[in-house]
């Protein structure tokens, strides 16, 4: 077997056996990153600094000097988590040259782990799209088949791992942008409990929405990062401050008398035909494992999409605001006054997409509007996070679809912005909840494209979520 064919666990027991060093693999990895430059799925790539890292912690090892488990592995990062002196750009104009002076807390928690960062990953400008097509810096490719998507915000993260570039990566997920990626590469990605993750270091979207999770080719891996980089973090007002669980604890534990709820209101009208087949499948085999299936009701999920954009347009006008050419970032060279400056920087600074999410967004918090709009999607958001209150008072986790197709073409929906908001139907009420979820290869369609199953359980439930998903795993083989 070749390195990058290896899963995360294995690649740490072959370092802690001395049988590869961690320069080795990093090397191998950063080749996978130049070999496959065609995907587009990194902006930046620190080769020099990657092979300086590995270096040092082969030597630490070699000194009995071993920060945990993960030391001396590689990880791709999302380009919109700060690492303090490499470019963070947010796949945007506005970012193109920013240089962060601090860490994230969770790049904080990687270093604490002695992990090596391969370079950041490309993304939708700003974490808004679904397809990773309206990134400054080109569309990302998806691994599986290059005409098509690797889904998105968190597209060259996704990709990047199914097209074994990279072990595993970090990225970040607002509305279903690890989740709906992860779907379209083939690969797992984690949504964790909102909070659980610090924010701090992550470039704004919608604050009360944003959350940092992992990808990587098995659940172990996802819930071996997890472990990593979840916990208190006093610079995130919204950071849980209790002791949170092992994520990997219960994945061996059998689903015998577990409960599984299938809401009938993800199984809709217009869901393709291999993607409902293949999760129909996936039920089934948690049934054969032991699981009780039980059908459940969300209702107020045909309200999710309009809701979540809203509120998540409404946070990105505020938190966007900042982007004024005075501070940091693009700013136009040739306006006259500071008003020009403003419009200017804003109108080339920023792509079509994130203009018209801030327009919608100033538009519903306008004088006005906010009670119409901004309060009524808060109060409905309410309503949606107590369908699944009552849900969980019934089952254990829930399964659904992660999204209601696989991947399409690049450039088939980028000029219908609703058909677009669609692909998010099945992952958005998550967010707005503040729930964990996990999306995992459940099977391809008759195209060979993946398909995603989308497993959700209640706050703080990640144990249970990994374990039926490990145990999914396993029985698939």
């Amino acid at each position: 077997m070749e390195l990058h064919e290896y899963t995360v666990s294995d690649l740490s027991h072959l370092l802690h056996e001395n049988k590869v060093s961690s320069e080795e693999i990093t090397r191998h990895f950063l080749g996978r990153i130049d070999a496959g430059k065609n995907l587009n799925a990194f902006i930046s790539v620190f080769h020099e600094q990657a092979l300086e890292s590995a270096r040092k912690a082969d030597s630490d090892r070699k000194n009995g000097s071993v920060k945990s488990p993960l030391h001396g592995l590689p990880i791709a990062i999302k380009d919109n988590i700060t690492i303090e002196g490499e470019r963070c750009t947010c796949g945007s104009r506005m970012l193109k040259d920013f240089i962060p002076p601090y860490n994230a807390h969770v790049i904080e928690r990687l270093n604490d782990a002695g992990v090596i960062y391969l370079g950041k990953t490309n993304m939708d400008e700003f974490a808004m799209g679904s397809s990773t097509e309206t990134s400054h810096f080109g569309p990302v490719l998806n691994p599986v088949d290059t005409s098509r998507i690797p889904g998105g915000s968190s597209g060259g993260s996704a990709a990047s791992v199914a097209g074994a570039l990279a072990p595993w990566s970090l990225g970040s997920d607002t509305g279903g942008s690890i989740r709906q990626p992860a779907a379209c590469c083939g690969v797992v990605g984690v949504k964790p409990t909102y909070g659980t993750v610090s924010r701090y270091g992550l470039v704004a979207f919608a604050s009360s929405l944003d959350q940092i999770g992992p990808f990587a080719r098995t659940v172990e891996d996802a819930a071996l990062l997890l472990n990593v980089i979840q916990g208190h973090d006093h610079r995130d007002s919204t950071s849980y401050d209790k002791a949170l669980p092992d994520t990997t604890a219960q994945l061996e534990n059998s689903l015998r008398g577990k409960k599984i709820g299938i809401p009938k209101e993800y199984f809709i009208d217009g869901i393709h035909t291999d993607v409902a087949g293949n999760v129909q499948s996936a039920i089934d085999v948690l049934q054969s494992c032991g699981a009780e299936i039980v059908d459940i009701s969300l209702p107020h999920t045909e309200y999710a999409v309009a809701v979540y954009y809203i509120i998540a347009p409404s946070e990105a006008s505020s938190n966007l605001a900042r982007y004024d050419g005075v501070k940091y970032g693009f700013r136009h060279s040739q306006a006259g006054d500071l008003q020009s400056m403003y419009r200017k920087t804003r109108r080339e600074g920023f792509g079509a997409e994130v203009k018209r999410r801030i327009m919608i967004g100033a538009y519903a918090l306008s004088s006005g509007y906010y009670d119409a709009y901004y309060k009524k999607a808060q109060q409905v958001r309410t309503l949606i996070k107590q369908d699944f209150d009552a849900a969980f008072k019934k089952v254990d986790v829930i399964c659904t679809p992660t999204a209601p197709t696989p991947a399409f073409k690049i450039g088939e929906k980028i000029n219908d912005p609703l058909q677009m908001y669609l692909s998010d139907i099945f992952t958005i009420s998550v967010n707005i909840a503040g729930l964990p979820a996990l999306s995992m290869p459940c099977g391809l369609t008759g195209e060979g494209l993946p398909v995603g199953l989308q497993i959700i359980a209640p706050a703080l439930g990640e144990q249970r979520m990994f374990n039926v998903a490990h145990q999914y795993e396993k029985a698939r083989g």
